[in-house]
């Protein structure tokens, strides 16, 4: 009998995570069928042949194997083991409590599928005390596709020889860079020395978003999109803050300039100050050597995987999970406050 798996998704980014790993499950004969929560996916970005179930109603009755969720919560009235896939790497996110927001255990998941060796450890030593939930080091499947060129990359300006620098910001109004540095880049892109790329959180203010549009222009391209490999693959540095896309650039052994980042280590080019922007960004463009190597080294610590296999390997531990069940775990949390929220916002009473 064919095994069924569910995409649970309630941001327009999740789409381009879970494909790579719905093109596996397919591969392997699976079923797959999509689950949008909330009103901030949209459905528009649906592809023809991928098939939605409208209602919680219509999840139960179809009985999925196991859920997958790139988000931090998913209902436990779900049916199908719940797999944590994550929305992006640990980029040192501090949450309300001061607790790093990657880290943090909701109580929702049977399988952690992690990314490199710095959180599966961490994950590990979480599932030990916690005892409810099962770890496996994956890689992230979102990743595939940034290891196979792209044919037809529109962002890829092959006539135009200037370097690109792609700007990313997060939208946490305490660590965005995207209102500070705007009078920068509006100043940088008027030069043209450079190609600029912009792309922001889906989540960031409108009135920064329409200010960065205002600057678009032979130099500056604003691009709004739920798939960004495309960006990443087709600039030669970025420009960030403290948001977990920049890993991501990094993993292309790619520099990236960041701007008051939260947690800066050796394999960033962090600046604290508006008018050190350019120069940083000159320097990463020269590619120094010994920054180079910082990015290797931390590349093979947060995801050493290059093969583009890592849905296959998520989809390996997420088959074996449901072979064995939940087999020697704790049960997990009632969470009734969470459920009870999350039956309200999805308008479902029944058990």
């Amino acid at each position: 009998m064919k095994k069924r798996y569910l995409m649970y998704i309630a941001q327009n980014y999740s789409y381009a995570i879970l494909r790579p790993l719905q093109h596996a499950i397919l591969a392997q004969g699976g079923e797959v069928r999509w689950f949008l929560e909330g009103n901030e996916v949209n459905p528009a970005f649906l592809a023809p042949d991928e098939q939605v179930l409208a209602t919680i109603g219509d999840v139960k009755a179809w009985q999925p194997d196991a859920v997958f969720v790139p988000g931090n919560v998913v209902p436990s009235f779900v049916p199908g083991i719940k797999v944590g896939v994550f929305h992006g790497f640990n980029a040192g996110k501090l949450n309300r409590r001061g607790r790093e927001d990657h880290f943090e255990i909701r109580g929702c998941f049977d399988l952690y599928c992690t990314q490199g060796p710095d959180t599966t450890e961490r994950f590990e030593q979480l599932a030990a005390e916690h005892g409810f939930f099962r770890v496996a080091q994956t890689g992230w499947p979102a990743l595939d596709p940034l290891f196979t060129p792209e044919p037809n990359n529109p962002y890829l300006a092959p006539a135009d020889p200037r370097p690109t620098v792609l700007m990313c910001s997060t939208f946490s109004r305490n660590l965005t860079c995207a209102p500070i540095l705007f009078e920068k880049i509006k100043q940088l892109s008027q030069t043209g020395k450079w190609r600029w790329l912009i792309q922001f959180h889906p989540k960031m203010d409108q009135d920064i978003v329409d200010k960065y549009k205002s600057l678009a222009g032979e130099h500056l391209q604003f691009v709004e999109t739920d798939n960004v490999i495309p960006l990443l693959q087709a600039a030669d540095v970025m420009l960030c803050d403290t948001s977990s896309v920049l890993l991501m650039f990094l993993l292309q052994r790619k520099p990236v300039v960041t701007f008051c980042n939260q947690s800066p280590g050796e394999y960033l080019l962090d600046v604290t100050e508006v008018d050190a922007v350019e120069a940083a960004l000159t320097e990463a463009l020269q590619r120094p050597e010994a920054l180079m190597a910082e990015i290797e080294r931390y590349c093979q610590l947060i995801h050493p995987y290059s093969d583009g296999a890592s849905s296959e390997r998520v989809l390996q531990a997420t088959n074996a999970m449901i072979a064995d069940g939940r087999a020697g775990l704790k049960s997990k949390p009632l969470n009734l406050l969470r459920q009870f929220k999350m039956r309200k916002k999805l308008g479902y009473w029944k058990w």
